[in-house]
Formats: structure tokens, C-alpha cells, sequence
């Protein structure tokens, strides 16, 4: 056997962004910077009102009630060019609206009465009160995101508010699942020795997740002649492909036959010391990468996560590749024994009524069972040993939302 860290190092080594490509702010959610931003303008662009109400002097507010002469009014899109607040004045106000030159605060419209020409306040103000300054937000110059972070809502509005409508990014890669083996089915009802595909539509759903294109390969059957062409063909058109089964030692199936035949040699047959997915392979075919998971359903699943997800994140240049891991209180016992491998076991993370973060087994452990899946959101990263006690503390990677307490 040989360590998840060797392995994940062997895999990594040769993957780099795809190349750089210009998009719509409008259509990049999801995609990667290839650089950083600075801002080009302040936001606010200019000194504005916060609230509807009167622009005035603070100093008049001092001693309320008090009296001004209602000057004008500024709604938000007007410009106050050429407007001068004047002692002993106010000027009616918009929320968003551009302020007079002299402003100092902004009174709201609830703390003030109109009668006649005159704007009766009854609050006294602090300087600055209501207004929102040019720049307050970000200031012109300020380094905003730097490469490889990802395109999110929050971060899009951020770009369109500083005047960007186009930007760089990494592409998206698109990756192919294929399924091989005469026992899948997607037939509606199983035929004697036949089980559902459950792999590829679950590790399409993976691939998606992971911000890349997912293209369904179908599956193919034993026969080499069909692997080999199916392989091909999926090396020549697409950024990564990903299969399962055929990787475990002493498998002699044409998978692996065919495999290590199109990549020239090249593929590595590995045991890693982790459980479950144990079995993992890794390889290129005329320079795509391959990734060889193992059959069992929620071996596959955990492959995926500590091998392909990182390697699509790096292809889409991101700068944080894993997931988080984070330190919970086990909440129920997490019970193996020695075997020199370190098990990542289906859990719950969830919070306590008091914000601290615990941890549960969910459902039976085995790799084949693939229901524990659809409950938990992280996997328990249980090192070499006799395992973890309740009220333990326990390392977990998080696969999902952190749920409150259940």
C-alpha cells in the first residue's frame, strides 16, 4: 500500500488551469479569475443619501424643533451640480440621490413634519448621519479578489458595481463518465445477475458539483474492442475521463487490459492506505488524464473527492482545490480497528443549540452501501487505531451544508 498523500501527489503533479477565456459578467457564475482585480472607481462613485428625508447642516439640528427653509429637491439618478446647501435650508432627498455641496447629514423623513416652505426637524443629528461617502465601500485602487476565485453571485455584483462587464477566466473542463461491465443495467427491471447503474449518474452529478462539464459516456460492455474505442475516443475529445471498476489488484478484466495498453504503460495501479478506496488508478491517454476509481458505489464516491475533485478545481484554476476539513466532538462512537489505513466513514455534522459543531456515524459502513450517502455531509477522518470515543474530538472533511441540530 502506499499513503493518500503519495498517491494524491502522483496524481496532481501534471495538472495546470485550461486556458484562459473572456466572458459576459453576466454568463462567468461559476468560473475561476485568471487574475486579480483592483477597482477603477470608487463605490459609492459619489457622497449619497441613505435615506429618504432633507439634507442639512448637523449644527442646525442641535436644539429641536427646529426650522428650515425647504430649498429644492434631488431624486436618486439627478444630479446636484450647482446645488449649494444655504444656511439655515434644507434640500429634499431621495434615498441614493446625489447630495448639495455643504451637506453634512440627512435627516430621515419620520424624524420631520412639512409645513408650508418650511421642513420642521425634530431629532438632533451627528455629523455625517444618513450619508453614505464616495468610496465608502471600495475606494478607487483597492485590490479586490485575487486569481482563482471563484465567480459568485456576491462576487459578480461586486465586479459589476465598479464599471466591469467582461472577464477573464479559466475554462471549464469537460470531463466523461464512462461505466464498463456486462453486469450494469439501466433496463426497468433487472435481469438475473444484473444491478443498476447507480456509478455514472452519481459521479455525473460529482463532476457537475465540481464546477466542470460532465458528458455522459453510456456504458460499455467487456469487450475490448468497444472499451478501447470508447476510450479513445473519449481521450481525444474531452479535458479528463473518469471510469470505474477493473482497478483492484489481481483484476484482469479488459478495462484494465485496455487501459494500460492506450496509455502507452503509463497508468499507475494503486492501493492507497485508505478505506474504503483502497483500489485507485491513475494515468494518461495521449495526454488526458484518466482516473480508474474502484466499483463499489461509495468507494467510487471517495475517490472522487480525494482524487478528481481537486484535479477539475485545478483545471479550472481555482485557488482553494479541498475541501474543508474542520474539527467536530463525536457524538457517537466511531469504532474500527488497526489495519494501517486510514478510514473516512460516512457522518452528520451539524451544530448544538449552543453553535458548537458535533459529529455522528450515519448508517453501516460498508462500501457497497451506498444509502448512507444521501444522509451525510461529511466524511469522519478516522486515523489508524482502535478509532474515536463519543465526546471525542474528530477531524472531518465536509462534503455538504452544515445542518443545525437534528
Amino acid at each position: 500500500m502506499i499513503s493518500l498523500g503519495e498517491a494524491q501527489a502522483f496524481t496532481f503533479g501534471g495538472f495546470t488551469p485550461l486556458p484562459a477565456v473572456e466572458l459576459e459578467v453576466t454568463s462567468a457564475a461559476g468560473y475561476y479569475l485568471t487574475g486579480p482585480v483592483v477597482a477603477a472607481t470608487d463605490v459609492p462613485p459619489f457622497s449619497n443619501t441613505a435615506v429618504d428625508g432633507y439634507a442639512l447642516h448637523f449644527e442646525t439640528t442641535a436644539a429641536p424643533p427646529v426650522r428650515l427653509h425647504l430649498a429644492g429637491e434631488i431624486a436618486a439618478g439627478a444630479t446636484s451640480q450647482g446645488v449649494v446647501l444655504a444656511a439655515g435650508s434644507a434640500v429634499r432627498v431621495l434615498t441614493g440621490a446625489p447630495l448639495p455641496d455643504g451637506t453634512s447629514a440627512v435627516v430621515m423623513v419620520e424624524d420631520t413634519r412639512l409645513e408650508g416652505d418650511e421642513v420642521v426637524v425634530t431629532k438632533a443629528l451627528g455629523e455625517g448621519e444618513n450619508i453614505r461617502e464616495a468610496g465608502s465601500d471600495i475606494a478607487r485602487g483597492a485590490s479586490l479578489f485575487g486569481a482563482g476565485i471563484r465567480l459568485t453571485p456576491g462576487v459578480l455584483g461586486v465586479l459589476t458595481s465598479i464599471g466591469i462587464t467582461r472577464v477573464a477566466v479559466f475554462g471549464k473542463p469537460r470531463v466523461g463518465v464512462i461505466s464498463t461491465g456486462d453486469e450494469l443495467s439501466d433496463e426497468a427491471e433487472l435481469a438475473p445477475g444484473k444491478i443498476y447503474d447507480s456509478n455514472r449518474p452519481t459521479l455525473l452529478g460529482l463532476v457537475a458539483e465540481a464546477g466542470a462539464v460532465p458528458v455522459d459516456l453510456g456504458r460499455v460492455r467487456d469487450d475490448k474492442a468497444l472499451l478501447a474505442a470508447a476510450f479513445s475516443e473519449a481521450a481525444r475529445n474531452l479535458d479528463a475521463v473518469v471510469t470505474t471498476g477493473g482497478v483492484s489488484v489481481g483484476d484482469y478484466d479488459y478495462t484494465k487490459v485496455v487501459l494500460e495498453e492506450l496509455s502507452g504503460g503509463s497508468m499507475r495501479w494503486m492501493q492507497v492506505a485508505i478505506k474504503p478506496a483502497k483500489p485507485y488508478a491513475f494515468g494518461y491517454i495521449g495526454g488526458t488524464p484518466l482516473f480508474g476509481l474502484p466499483g463499489n458505489p461509495v468507494s467510487s464516491v471517495v475517490s472522487f473527492e480525494l482524487f478528481v475533485r481537486p484535479a477539475l478545481l485545478m483545471l479550472q484554476g481555482a485557488s482553494a482545490t479541498r475541501r474543508p476539513v474542520v474539527s467536530a466532538t463525536a457524538a457517537t462512537a466511531f469504532r474500527r480497528r488497526p489495519d494501517g489505513k486510514l478510514h473516512l466513514n460516512r457522518a452528520l455534522a451539524s451544530t448544538t443549540p449552543e453553535g458548537e459543531l458535533e459529529v455522528r456515524a450515519v448508517g453501516v459502513q460498508g462500501s457497497h452501501v451506498l444509502s448512507g450517502l444521501a444522509s451525510s455531509n461529511c466524511l469522519a477522518l478516522i486515523p489508524d487505531g482502535n478509532g474515536a470515543a463519543a465526546g471525542d474530538r474528530v477531524q472531518v472533511m465536509l462534503t455538504d451544508e452544515i445542518r443545525g441540530n437534528l
